[in-house]
């Protein structure tokens, strides 16, 4: 505990040692301090530095060198590279100086654990100069008596130390101050300059690692002189118009030096100068005529001069001064072509002369005019025709045969050589051979093999193809001794239409054309498919053609893509002219995806896809089908109309039964009043034992009664009488059914019914009964099996009064024992069936009750009859069986009219031992 306060209390004294100020108000003497002191250092090299401490600091802290370590940039430095001279110094060796950074400090590790700073340094790493290098010196002239030089050097590397270069220059005899330049290393400017002397010039470079000088220069300053161009320019139109004069003002007297000039001109427009020759400006001169110029043309000038013996330097180019010649006559006649338009008639020509504007080099001067003369060789006789004109184009009409045509323009000074073009009748010399087209760069070179005649110019047209508007024309003439022309002003990516025609001293030639691109791409879109048939198996594709602007090149084919949803790609490759292609070995009943694509020499493009589905039978194949099917069934249809046609009897008598015609019916020659009896030996051979009743019920509708005539409502009348007169012999049908089957032989109406259908339903029934006990009946009452109406009947409305009462009044009977008491009706069953055997004068069993039930407005269905008769039969057997007296229903006391009484007819036919009752 003591040592480690004792070290705290040492780092505190060293502190106090290094900060606190003396009696003398300086800082005390710290510790220890480092040699070199601030060094600077070559990169690179090697470096030891060195800490020493003070005796001071080690008598009273027991501080030691082997206590010391070293720090770059607060980097520990490695211990490998310190050594321990003596116990007051330590010292720190760097092989190379290029990772060396500031600061370097010596620190004491106190106790081994307080690190105190005992002294530390700046180090400063570079390179010595270089020797400056290209030195050269220029005296410019500031004005007409000013001069100064400016020296300029390369300066060398870069020495990351703040070096200094001094530019020295002297005479032989004296010595001049230096020249120090001012934020810069590599040029200084010297005011003082003398001339016709010799200088000696030098540059000196100086840093903390060394110095260096360059080579010597030495030069007489006159002799590297750059003059100040001439000054004052001004052009002067001569008496020529080729010819120009200039005159000029030097700034740099004979005495100082003599000069030589240069003088360079140019057409104005145009970038590329011309020069006067060297030679003819080579002496002392303040003026210069320039020769061999255009007339009427504009050009810039500009000058130049130097030292005469060409030391020195060039002064800078003049200002530029322009000048114009005067004019002249035109050089040449304008080239001139005609367009023919046979359109309206072969005979009679639409003649187009067209020709182009002299350039400026060629006109001289302003065209005022052309004159245009037009001669017609095929007929001598025929006058000349003239015409001035101030464009560049006329129109005019002519008969078919062979011009010449003269043009000539005209300025101010004079008339133009002139232009002939002969348009022949007919184009019928030698065209050029092998018509050819090559882009270079901007330009579209056209060339051709020439006739084998002398031809005297060529005639070159092209135009721009466009799909929306008419091809307009330029042209260009050759002269015959070419065989190929650059033209000009062609646009990349769009088609042009080019003709060469040759023109002869007699004729000329049919023209040759040829389609070219400067420069081709992709097109633009890609083709749109469509499909023009679909089969089972193929299908017709078709598409329209670019427009000649969408193709931007030459097409040279046609690529179609198909493939199914879920299939690879086919690919087909198809000629550019066509516009349609069949697809074949397609799926039947399947989709289709198609897509196609057109390429040019650059490129292809993709156009939309669209999608198509196979027919699912083939052509033929549906008719193949549907034809037999019909064929069948109308071969069908046919046996069965011949089998219906021979069999028409049996179906008919199926489908419509036949209906007996009342007209011959034997019921008029039928009597109630003798019914007619069965001859029947024994009751065993008409009825088998065990047989009591034979009911057959058979429902009709009754129409109205309006349909009937007299004659058909007498067996009414009758039978009303009957029932009046003789209910006594009568009996209901539940008197006479008591010991018969439960099946009802009389159908009655619906008795809770108070609106029925104005139809009435008429049953017939037959009632056969066997003898009581083993009794033979004395007579059995029959009728007819026939279910068919003989007509229809139609109650009276009035007929359905009274609800519940004209119920019953419907419902008729015939009675037997007509006079019996209604008393008799509590007797039994079976006594009432033994008064009724014994009561009647003739012996019978039974009859037949007819009841007619009146329907008011619709009629009855069979189904609810039934049921009504079947509950009726029950409830009378269930009274017979439990000993009750059936009471059958009664006729009202009044009898009903004929026109009452409800309508029937009674059936046809009658058993053996049977009557009718009417």
């Amino acid at each position: 505990m003591f040592s480690r306060w004792n070290w705290v209390a040492c780092g505190f004294y060293l502190l106090l040692n290094i900060c606190s100020p003396d009696a003398s108000g300086g800082l005390v003497q710290s510790c220890g301090h480092i040699i070199p002191e601030s060094p600077v250092l070559a990169l690179g090299s090697n470096f030891t530095a060195l800490c020493i401490l003070n005796e001071s600091c080690l008598d009273f802290g027991n501080i030691y060198a082997s206590q010391i370590i070293w720090k770059i940039k607060n980097r520990l430095v490695p211990k490998e590279q310190y050594r321990e001279i003596n116990r007051t110094v330590s010292s720190v060796t760097f092989n190379d100086t290029s990772s060396l950074a500031t600061p370097l400090t010596c620190n004491i590790l106190a106790d081994g654990q307080i690190e105190q700073n005992i002294y530390g340094i700046t180090v400063t790493v570079g390179l010595a100069p270089e020797k400056p290098k290209n030195l050269s010196c220029i005296v410019h002239q500031v004005s007409r008596f000013t001069y100064v030089m400016t020296c300029t050097w390369n300066p060398g590397r870069h020495t990351f130390l703040d070096t200094q270069f001094r530019l020295k220059y002297r005479w032989p005899e004296a010595v001049f101050p230096d020249c120090i330049p001012k934020d810069v290393n590599n040029s200084c400017t010297v005011n003082d300059i003398q001339f016709f002397v010799n200088t000696e010039i030098w540059v000196e470079a100086t840093n903390a690692l060394g110095k260096a000088e360059s080579d010597r220069l030495v030069v007489d300053p006159i002799d590297i002189v750059k003059p100040l161009s001439p000054q004052n320019v001004s052009i002067t139109s001569g008496l020529l118009p080729t010819v120009l004069q200039l005159s000029w003002e030097n700034w740099i007297s004979d005495a100082v030096m003599t000069l030589k000039f240069n003088i360079r001109y140019r057409i104005a427009g145009e970038t590329n100068w011309m020069e006067v020759p060297p030679e003819d400006t080579a002496s002392p001169r303040t003026s210069f005529s320039i020769q061999g110029l255009r007339p009427y043309t504009e050009y810039v000038f500009s000058i130049r001069c130097m030292k005469e013996d060409g030391a020195g330097y060039w002064s800078d180019w003049s200002e530029e001064k322009t000048g114009v010649t005067i004019e002249d006559q035109p050089s040449k006649g304008p080239p001139i072509w005609r367009i023919i338009d046979t359109s309206q008639s072969p005979a009679c020509w639409t003649v187009h002369l067209i020709w182009k504007a002299l350039k400026p080099y060629e006109a001289n001067g302003v065209i005022l005019q052309y004159e245009l003369t037009v001669r017609d060789k095929s007929s001598l006789s025929s006058p000349v025709k003239k015409y001035n004109v101030t464009g560049t184009n006329h129109t005019s009409q002519l008969r078919e045969g062979t011009y010449e045509v003269t043009l000539i323009a005209r300025n101010s000074v004079g008339p133009s050589p002139p232009s002939v073009l002969l348009i022949p009748a007919s184009n019928s010399k030698a065209p050029v051979r092998n018509l050819r087209t090559l882009p270079k760069h901007d330009k579209l070179w056209v060339g051709w093999t020439a006739p084998n005649n002398y031809v005297l110019k060529y005639v070159i047209e092209w135009c721009l193809v466009s799909s929306s508007s008419d091809c307009m024309i330029e042209w260009q003439i050759a002269q015959g001794d070419v065989q190929g022309i650059d033209l000009k002003g062609i646009k990349p990516f769009k088609c042009y239409l080019i003709t060469v025609y040759p023109l002869y001293a007699d004729g000329q030639g049919s023209g040759q054309s040829v389609k070219a691109y400067l420069k081709q791409d992709r097109p633009s879109k890609g083709p749109t498919v469509q499909t023009k048939k679909v089969g089972k198996a193929e299908a017709v594709l078709t598409w329209n053609h670019l427009t000649v602007e969408e193709q931007n090149g030459f097409i040279r084919n046609y690529t179609i893509l198909y493939k199914t949803i879920d299939g690879n790609e086919t690919v087909v490759t198809v000629d550019p002219s066509k516009t349609e292609y069949t697809l074949s070995s397609l799926t039947s009943d399947t989709l289709y995806t198609v897509r196609m694509m057109a390429s040019t020499d650059n490129g292809s493009r993709t156009g939309p896809d669209f999608t198509f589905t196979t027919q699912k039978f083939g052509k033929g194949e549906i008719e193949a089908i549907v034809v037999p099917v019909c064929l069948a069934f109308l071969l069908i249809v046919l046996l069965g109309v011949l089998f219906c046609f021979n069999k028409r009897d049996l179906i008919k008598k199926h489908i419509w039964p036949i209906v007996p015609d009342p007209s011959k019916s034997n019921i008029a020659q039928w009597s109630p009043q003798v019914p007619a009896k069965h001859n029947i030996s024994s009751k065993d051979q008409m009825y088998p034992e065990g047989s009591f009743t034979d009911v057959s019920v058979v429902e009709i509708e009754a129409d109205d009664k309006k349909s009937f005539s007299e004659q058909d409502l007498k067996p009414f009348d009758l039978l009303k009488k009957e029932k009046s007169t003789s209910e006594g012999h009568s009996s209901g049908i539940g008197g006479s059914s008591c010991m018969s089957s439960p099946r009802q032989s009389v159908s009655d109406s619906d008795e809770g019914e108070t609106t029925q259908n104005t139809s009435s339903t008429v049953q017939y029934s037959t009632v056969v009964l066997n003898g009581y006990r083993d009794q033979t009946p004395v007579q059995v009452f029959s009728r007819s099996e026939s279910t068919q109406p003989l007509l229809d009947s139609e109650e009276r409305s009035d007929d359905h009064a009274g609800g519940a009462d004209s119920t019953a009044q419907r419902q008729q009977y015939f009675r037997q024992n007509g006079g019996q008491d209604e008393t008799n009706t509590d007797r039994p069953c079976f006594e009432r069936t033994k008064q009724i055997t014994h009561a009647n004068e003739g012996d019978f069993v039974g009859f037949v009750q007819l009841q007619i039930s009146g329907q008011s407005s619709q009629p009855l269905g069979l189904g609810m009859e039934k049921n009504t008769q079947e509950a009726a039969l029950s409830n009378v057997l269930q009274t017979c069986t439990e000993g009750q007296t059936v009471r059958p229903e009664t006729v009202e006391e009044n009898p009903l009219s004929v026109d009452e009484m409800p309508k029937s007819y009674l059936p046809q036919t009658v058993r053996q031992g049977g009557y009718m009752p009417q």
